[in-house]
């Protein structure tokens, strides 16, 4: 079940390979993120002295939470994979001029995970052949669904 989803990550890199990974979280940002408080649109993911850490995601604390912890909405968190995905992970970012992207936050069996994508940038004229190969796959359904003669009422008679 997905939580929330990063969809300028589509728009911006071409993703060329997915990773689940598990969130080192703390208990007041599980609530928060289990009542939808939570934000990837300006995450990125980086590799740091040896570990996937993702910075930047937003997870706005609930109003209830603890008086005595001073919750910072904004914290790295460590990401948990098996050693050799990260090291895979980390010859690709160093070596080949990929990029780490957060894709996904949802639930897998009462947990919350986090797809990333091992992503290339997209240039500019990247984005605009990709937007105009979506309208004319679009136009072409619409084509295809006003054209006479196939309608419903055609086909069953």
């Amino acid at each position: 079940m997905s939580i929330v989803d990063n969809r300028k990550a589509y728009h911006d890199y071409f993703v060329e390979e997915k990773f689940e990974a598990g969130v080192s979280l703390l208990g007041w940002e599980v609530k928060a993120i289990r009542a939808g408080r939570v934000q990837l649109k300006e995450a990125y993911v980086i590799v740091k002295n040896g570990a996937i850490v993702l910075i930047g995601a937003h997870i706005t604390p609930l109003p209830t939470a603890s008086t005595h912890i001073h919750a910072d909405p904004t914290r790295s968190r460590q990401l948990l994979l098996h050693r050799g995905e990260i090291n895979r992970l980390v010859g690709q970012v160093e070596r080949a001029g990929y990029t780490l992207v957060p894709i996904n936050l949802h639930y897998s069996k009462g947990r919350v995970k986090l797809d990333i994508g091992l992503a290339k940038g997209k240039k500019q004229h990247d984005k605009r052949h990709a937007e105009k190969e979506r309208d004319w796959n679009r136009e072409k359904q619409q084509i295809l669904r006003n054209r006479p003669g196939t309608s419903r009422a055609a086909a069953s008679s």
